[in-house]
């Protein structure tokens, strides 16, 4: 049920971190976070969220959204750019050999 928005995500993000790169993407706003960490940080925190195991169980029943959790990891462990943004080595949970790849 959620195999159109979780493909919508990544697009989303690819294009996304496309637009920032293009306009410069390149300004540390604070903290020890380099400008790309930064990028997918922002868009991680744009999905925080809490729900109770109850609530949680009802979305994942009739939601066409992945639970913000996946629709944050689940997309960015696709995207090479945050593999070289957090230094992540191949093969590792968050830089799978095998990604998926839209557009």
């Amino acid at each position: 049920m959620t195999l159109g928005e979780n493909v919508a995500d990544l697009g989303g993000l690819r294009l996304a971190y496309r637009a920032y790169r293009a306009t410069g993407g390149d300004e540390r706003f604070s903290g020890s976070f380099d400008a790309e960490q930064q990028f997918f940080l922002a868009y991680a925190q744009l999905r925080c969220e809490s729900l109770r195991d109850e609530t949680l169980e009802t979305r994942v029943r009739s939601d066409p959204h992945s639970p913000d959790r996946f629709r944050v990891n689940g997309v960015v462990r696709n995207l090479p750019e945050f593999a070289e943004a957090f230094q992540c080595s191949a093969g590792e949970p968050m830089a799978p050999s095998e990604r998926c790849e839209v557009w």
